[in-house]
C-alpha cells in the first residue's frame, strides 16, 4: 500500500501552511478561502445530488450526521476508511471532538466517503458497507469498528468475511444488510459523497470543512481546536449582528 505525506495548507488566519500526514494526490495546492464552500453546503449538495427519491439512501445519508440540529457550525470530515491518517484521526482526536463540541451541542459532524481506489484496494468495499449499515441507523457502530479494525480487512484479496463479521457485531440486520451489498445500493451515495468533496476542493484523506474553513490532514487536536473555536465566535458573531 503506498502511502504519501504530502505539504497542506491550513485555511485559518493563524496558521501557516504545514505538513501534515494524508492519504492521496501529491499535486501543489494553492491556499483554500471560503470561497472552498461551507461545510453545510458541501453536505447539503452530497446529499440532494444522491438521496432524492430513494428513501434506502435517504436513512442512509441521514445516519452519518451526529449532534444537535441547532448547532450553530458543521463539521465535514471527507475520509477514507482504509486511510492510515483517517484512522489516527478517528483514536486521537475524533473522540475529544465528539466529547467536547457534538456532545455539547456546539457542533454538527457528517462523515463523507472518500475512497481512494487506487491507494486503497479495499476502500469502496468498506465504504459500501458502512453506508448499508447506515440504511440500519448504525453507522456511527461500523464506522468506529472499520476504523479500530482496519488492520485485519485492508489487506485481504477479499474483505467480504472481515467487514460481514464487524457487521454482525454491531448488531445489523444481516438479510437487509447483505442485500444492500449485492445490489450495490450505496454506490450513488458513495460517489456522490467524492465528487462533491472533490468539487469543493477536497483531494486527500482526511479532509475537514469547518464551517467557512478547511483542514487537510491529520492535525493535532490543538489546531482543531483554533479552527472550531473561531468558527463558533464567528457563528455567534453573525447571530449577535441578525439580531441586533
Amino acid at each position: 500500500m503506498l502511502v504519501t505525506k504530502r505539504t497542506t495548507s491550513l485555511t485559518i488566519m493563524l496558521a501557516a501552511a504545514l505538513v501534515v500526514p494524508g492519504c492521496g494526490k501529491s499535486k501543489p495546492e494553492t491556499p483554500q478561502s471560503s470561497a472552498a464552500g461551507t461545510a453545510a453546503t458541501l453536505l447539503a449538495d452530497s446529499a440532494g445530488h444522491s438521496s432524492a427519491g430513494d428513501s434506502l439512501i435517504a436513512r442512509a445519508d441521514s445516519a452519518r450526521i451526529e449532534g444537535s440540529p441547532t448547532a450553530p457550525i458543521w463539521i465535514i470530515e471527507v475520509s477514507d476508511f482504509q486511510c492510515p491518517f483517517c484512522r489516527s484521526f478517528h483514536a486521537e482526536t475524533y473522540p475529544t471532538i465528539k466529547q467536547d463540541y457534538v456532545a455539547t451541542g456546539k457542533a454538527r459532524l457528517a462523515y463523507l466517503n472518500f475512497p481512494i481506489e487506487s491507494l486503497h484496494k479495499n476502500a469502496w468495499p468498506a465504504a459500501l458497507a458502512a453506508m448499508c449499515a447506515a440504511a440500519q441507523d448504525k453507522f456511527w457502530p461500523m464506522h468506529d469498528a472499520l476504523f479500530n479494525a482496519q488492520d485485519r480487512w485492508a489487506s485481504q484479496s477479499d474483505p467480504t468475511p472481515v467487514l460481514d463479521s464487524l457487521a454482525s457485531s454491531i448488531g445489523v440486520d444481516r438479510r437487509p444488510f447483505d442485500a444492500c451489498l449485492s445490489s450495490k445500493a450505496m454506490l450513488p451515495l458513495v460517489q456522490a459523497d467524492k465528487e462533491r468533496a472533490e468539487e469543493r476542493g477536497a483531494n486527500s484523506t482526511p479532509t475537514f470543512f469547518i464551517g467557512s474553513q478547511k483542514i487537510e490532514g491529520a492535525e493535532s487536536i490543538d489546531v482543531f481546536r483554533r479552527v472550531i473555536d473561531a468558527e463558533l465566535a464567528k457563528a455567534a458573531g453573525g447571530r449577535g449582528t441578525s439580531h441586533g
